[in-house]
């Protein structure tokens, strides 16, 4: 059952802790990537029929395959991913980002410009689960920055085959090429190259804890966008909430993973008794009720504060991956809130909204890193060039200044050539 805490009766440290798995896989990692990095192709085939139980004839899905997986799935489901595409596209879009330039006297010109990363590489997590959400939410930013090449990663199931779903989410969202290699093995091939598969510059995407340390081990010979931990949801509610409909938003965080953190914080100690109870009824309904109430019982937990304007302090403290204000006037609380991946506002604005179909993206910060970094974006695919031109009387001017500072930090070679074209008149 969850706990009931009250916020005046317990350490900060138990109100922000946030669990990250805590086995040590580095060394079978720095292993695994360092035969990817000299066998290729070989060393994939073997961790496919190791790891993935199997025996594949090709790493690459080919456009016939692609087709018969936009086939085989339904209809409806095609549709709700035109829709969900469409509303991804839509709100990141916005987020495209303009160079610019400035002009001074004499002739100076600074400026930035901005351009994409030319190749990415999208992890997609597969095994026991299928995240087309994923495909889009990560392809689909990257062909708005106008990346060139967008390559896609995720494990095969015992048949050699991915997931129809996924393959048809991928021809929505433009993915260039698609592999069939997951777990640290996939990261390495990305990072490095292999006789397959294309070496990339940017890696973005959720994985397991072998996927995580992958990634944090290839970073410097590439870009990667975060490193994940297990899924998180904080709910600021008032007692005017139905009990049972915030229990169901909890749950529906807790049901990712054992390690989940589900966290309900209130003002209201009545209402916190009905959402406990609540959790419990809704529990015993759902298929991933062993996977729930491990995450439940193990992190998750109710905060009973003095109002809400201290569960707003409490919401900073925490900087969770997923916020929800169901309160009468969330945009009133919204300017106050500092930390956080993605806010869900009001009542009527559930969590899963944003994982699936709003348009906002769901890659976000976990275990507390709202602090300092932000959701999957544009921007994540993009890079800026800075630029410099000086005429021959705006150098002549600011040469002075130039050897002055380099001198006081004991460059002299510096202040040699911000000098020396003056000196040759």
């Amino acid at each position: 059952m969850i706990r009931i805490l009250n916020y005046n009766d317990i350490e900060n440290k138990e109100i922000v802790a946030s669990p990250r798995p805590t086995d040590d896989v580095s060394g079978v990692v720095a292993e695994i990537i360092a035969r990817v990095k000299s066998e290729g192709d070989k060393a994939l085939y073997e961790y496919a029929e190791r790891f993935d139980k199997v025996k594949l004839a090709s790493l690459r899905v080919s456009e016939e395959e692609i087709a018969q997986g936009v086939a085989a799935v339904e209809p409806s489901f095609l549709d709700v991913l035109e829709t969900s595409a469409k509303n991804i596209q839509e709100y990141h879009e916005k987020q495209r980002r303009e160079g610019f330039e400035i002009r001074r006297d004499k002739g100076v010109i600074l400026g930035q410009k901005v351009t994409p990363i030319e190749r990415v590489g999208l992890y997609v997590p597969g095994g026991t689960a299928a995240y087309p959400s994923t495909v889009l939410m990560d392809a689909i930013p990257a062909k708005i920055a106008g990346c060139e090449k967008v390559v896609m990663v995720t494990p095969p199931g015992k048949d050699g085959k991915l997931p129809a779903v996924i393959l048809a989410a991928a021809k929505v969202a433009g993915v260039d090429e698609i592999y069939k290699v997951g777990g640290a093995q996939a990261i390495a091939a990305l990072a490095y190259g292999t006789e397959s598969i294309p070496q990339v510059y940017k890696i973005v995407g959720p994985g397991n804890a072998f996927v995580a340390e992958a990634k944090k081990q290839v970073f410097g010979q590439v870009s990667i966008d975060m490193i994940a931990g297990p899924s998180e949801i904080l709910v600021l509610a008032d007692g005017e909430n139905d009990p049972e409909c915030i229990a169901a938003d909890l749950l529906s965080q807790a049901e990712h993973d054992r390690n989940a953190s589900a966290v309900l914080i209130t003002d209201d100690p009545a209402f916190a008794k009905g959402v406990q109870g609540a959790i419990e009824g809704l529990l015993e309904g759902m298929e991933r009720r062993e996977i729930a109430r491990a995450s439940i019982e193990n992190n998750g937990k109710i905060i009973v504060v003095d109002s809400l304007e201290q569960g707003i302090d409490v919401v900073n403290d925490i900087a969770p991956e997923h916020l929800e204000l169901a309160v009468a006037d969330p945009f009133a609380y919204l300017g106050k809130v500092r930390h956080a991946g993605s806010v869900f506002l009001g009542r009527n604005c559930p969590e899963p909204i944003g994982d699936y179909y709003a348009g906002m993206n769901h890659t976000l910060p976990t275990c507390g890193t709202a602090r300092f970094s932000s959701a999957l974006s544009v921007d994540d695919f993009v890079k800026k060039i800075q630029y410099a031109y000086y005429t021959e009387e705006a150098l002549a001017d600011a040469a002075p200044s130039v050897a002055a500072f380099a001198r006081k930090e004991g460059l002299t070679g510096h202040a040699k050539s911000a000098t020396i074209r003056s000196e040759k008149k």
